[in-house]
């Protein structure tokens, strides 16, 4: 019986481990899940006789031995930053890694070292980046095998609340991490190419400058600029692309209203603020505007970044209740800590609610004749409930389907990867459509 480590439990492990419980039978396996709550490790395991929670603390070297000892794979569903601990001892133990994380620089650094241990340490195999690589792989090779030359090629990802469940005016709802929602953007500007000129935009102006989508079937979005395109450049085999564009979905007109907080600095995370415990939602704001004797704090926002009091953006502002005399009550909190507190509020999924995937690519290719191509495919994901969301579905299946073939033989590929290979993005797109995890394909008549 072939054993499975899966060391993390989180929201996002859900669907990866059931998905593996409801294999294990077929195909012999053990699936032991290890979290640092061993209650949340239960939950998830359900008494299944195929399984075993375990209390598992990833910087206790002898535990994160004693587990990938046991295994016979190894899925890490950690923080990112924690994988590395158990890359390094998986190498030293010979055991094969999958992980939903980007590859850090210390990953990649042991390329060589897990090529000569013989395993696979497979990475970005999540929905973005994971689903993204691989649907955007098959397309590009696809246009390459039939003569094509890729010109533009534009790709978005969104987290957002099902059409069934939005309402409020942001059309938002947290369905992942919300400190990485009030983070993004952060840390440096976004870098693509337009045209053939590359472009970067500073934090400062990134949600002002938004690219518009509409998906056939589910509306308008809006997109933002991922903080670096151009790293996919050669990854994707794009070195003479015209246009090399990826980003974030949203709802039209949330970037606008977002871009209030990002002007008068509720999003910084670099200080924290005094007397934090006690100052409510309207001190917060009023903290980063100038003093005034008689005008309100609604009225000193409105004429700082001119919003009209009939602008549907002030409606939104208001909606989130960022003027109420509401005390913050957390300790010595940086801005961006106390804004997650305020949205927190307002944007968590009630229990009935529903949250939505949504993928789109937008090729524009010359073919073998020199005629001028466009292709746009798109995907959408609704969850099934607060368990099993889109966000779940679309990170952990692609990770239980990569596992089964790996344990299954039918991927030979060794070293740091991430799945741009046909004997990856191949099989787990096609297992992918059985869980209505599927791309529309249309081609847009050139002028």
């Amino acid at each position: 019986m072939k054993k499975i480590a899966i060391l993390g439990a989180g929201r996002s492990s859900s669907s990866l481990i059931r998905y593996l419980l409801e294999q294990s039978e077929q195909y012999s396996w053990k699936i032991r899940v290890c979290d640092y709550d061993l209650e949340i490790a239960k939950q998830k395991v359900n008494n299944h006789p195929n399984a075993e929670a375990v209390k598992f603390d990833v910087f206790d070297h002898a535990e994160v031995e004693r587990e990938i000892g046991k295994a016979d794979l190894v899925l890490s569903m950690l923080p990112a930053r924690m994988h590395i601990h158990v890359i390094e001892e998986s190498i030293k133990q010979k055991k094969s890694v999958v992980t939903p994380s980007y590859i850090s620089p210390e990953v990649k650094a042991l390329d060589e070292a897990a090529k000569a241990a013989g395993i696979l340490i497979m990475n970005e195999l999540g929905v973005d980046p994971g689903i993204d690589h691989m649907s955007a792989m098959k397309l590009l090779n696809e246009i390459r095998e039939e003569g094509g030359e890729i010109l533009d090629f534009e790709s978005f990802t969104g987290g957002l609340v099902a059409p069934e469940s939005d309402n409020n005016p942001w059309n938002y709802k947290f369905t992942w991490n919300p400190r990485n929602v009030v983070l993004a953007g952060q840390g440096g500007p976004a870098k693509f190419i337009e045209e053939g000129r590359y472009k970067y935009i500073p934090y400062n102006k990134l949600f002002r400058r938004t690219e518009f989508i509409e998906i056939e079937g589910h509306g308008k979005f809006e997109g933002i600029a991922n903080r670096d395109s151009l790293k996919y450049q050669s990854v994707y085999d794009l070195e003479k692309i015209n246009t090399l564009y990826r980003g974030t979905l949203r709802r039209v007109g949330f970037s606008r209203a977002w871009d209030v907080f990002v002007q008068i600095g509720a999003t910084d995370d670099s200080y924290q603020m005094e007397n934090t415990e006690e100052m409510t939602y309207r001190d917060f704001i009023n903290s980063f505007l100038s003093y005034d004797r008689s005008d309100s704090v609604e009225l000193k926002l409105r004429h700082y970044l001119k919003i009209d009091h009939d602008d549907e953006l002030w409606q939104k502002l208001e909606w989130l209740g960022i003027f109420e005399n509401k005390k913050v009550g957390l300790k010595d909190a940086t801005p961006a800590q106390i804004l997650q507190k305020i949205l927190e509020d307002k944007w968590t999924l009630d229990p009935e609610d529903k949250d939505m995937i949504v993928m789109w690519h937008k090729i524009v290719y010359n073919n073998k004749s020199g005629e001028r191509k466009e292709i746009h495919s798109s995907m959408v994901s609704i969850g099934e409930d607060q368990t099993y969301t889109a966000m779940s579905n679309t990170v952990g299946l692609p990770l239980g389907i990569c596992c089964k073939l790996i344990l299954e033989g039918e991927i030979k590929a060794k070293g740091v990867q991430m799945p741009l290979a046909k004997e990856f993005y191949l099989p787990i797109l096609k297992e992918l459509e059985q869980y209505n995890i599927s791309f529309s394909e249309k081609e847009i008549l050139s002028n």
